[in-house]
């Protein structure tokens, strides 16, 4: 049985910028869910293509913003208290639920008392690369519990007002706002369970270029996060390590494109990393809240 939109039960909310490529597919997934006790609120940071257009054709209550105000913390914390819902759902514009439980699936231990927070399997693409195919197995897994280091992950998740009350979204840097909350509520005897059952669609098949965007500020928010100093020693040996995992799946593919790359690939991914990582820890160090270094880099690159 359907549920009525009109309930207000959960507040949904779906950051957009110029996803008019696939945010219908996640719109029309999302209103194809057998749970329909939801409120739809989307956060636009300045669309130039028919993202509006086509979000435009569900009923939802939008905001829009300036793509130069966007930072994901700060965004997110705004959405909730715009939200009506006492459930708030995450559902990023590019995420596609493959069923029509998933919503239910990801809400259900929350609504049983077990759990404060939950986290959806992400499967990737069709057209997702060899290594992306690679990370997302070991992220996501199956059956079970997912990686210690997978701490909460925002494509397809859900929390109650009650716990994001008791710690907001940082926005002490760019990136990573899941992690860090992901960290913190298991740290203080929050429930996070991730949920298999609750299956979506989301990867990327980053450029190289948009690859160090994105790992420079998981770099810098990982000096907020873990509070880790960079060091040259950690960038080679994770460098190896994920290189020869990368090549191990790239010859099981028989992916010889992919193996050419994967060495450069790996060096640009670690590499981004420790030059965020040494920017957030200068940045942790001397007190400079200004995060806009960060995003500088990640919107140039995208």
């Amino acid at each position: 049985m359907k549920h009525s939109t009109t309930e207000g039960k959960i507040t949904l909310v779906m950051r957009t910028k110029n996803a008019a490529w696939v945010v219908g597919q996640a719109l029309s997934a999302l209103f194809s869910q057998e749970r329909r006790d939801f409120e739809l609120l989307v956060v636009d940071s300045g669309s130039t293509d028919a993202t509006l257009d086509i979000v435009g054709r569900y009923p939802c209550r939008l905001v829009k913003i300036q793509a130069q105000e966007y930072f994901p913390g700060l965004v997110l914390n705004m959405a909730i208290r715009e939200a009506r819902g006492d459930l708030i759902v995450f559902q990023n514009s590019d995420t596609v639920p493959l069923t029509p439980t998933a919503l239910d699936q990801l809400v259900s231990p929350i609504e049983r008392g077990e759990a404060d927070a939950t986290f959806a399997r992400q499967l990737p693409r069709p057209e997702a690369h060899t290594w992306v195919r690679r990370d997302y197995a070991a992220a996501f897994p199956e059956h079970g519990e997912a990686p210690p280091w997978m701490a909460y992950s925002l494509p397809f998740a859900a929390m109650t007002r009650a716990a994001w009350q008791k710690h907001a979204f940082y926005e002490d840097a760019w990136g990573s706002e899941d992690t860090e909350w992901g960290y913190w509520a298991r740290r203080n005897g929050l429930r996070v369970r991730y949920v298999p059952e609750a299956l979506v669609m989301h990867s990327h098949n980053y450029t190289l270029r948009q690859l160090y965007g994105r790992r420079f500020i998981e770099g810098e928010a990982d000096a907020f996060i873990l509070e880790e100093r960079p060091s040259l020693r950690r960038f080679v040996r994770r460098t190896g390590a994920s290189w020869a995992r990368d090549a191990l799946a790239h010859v099981a593919a028989r992916d010889l494109p992919g193996l050419a790359l994967a060495l450069p690939r790996r060096l640009v991914y670690h590499w981004a990393h420790l030059r965020g990582q040494r920017l957030g820890d200068q940045r942790r160090r001397s007190g400079n809240r200004d995060a806009s270094q960060g995003q500088r880099v990640v919107l140039e690159r995208q």
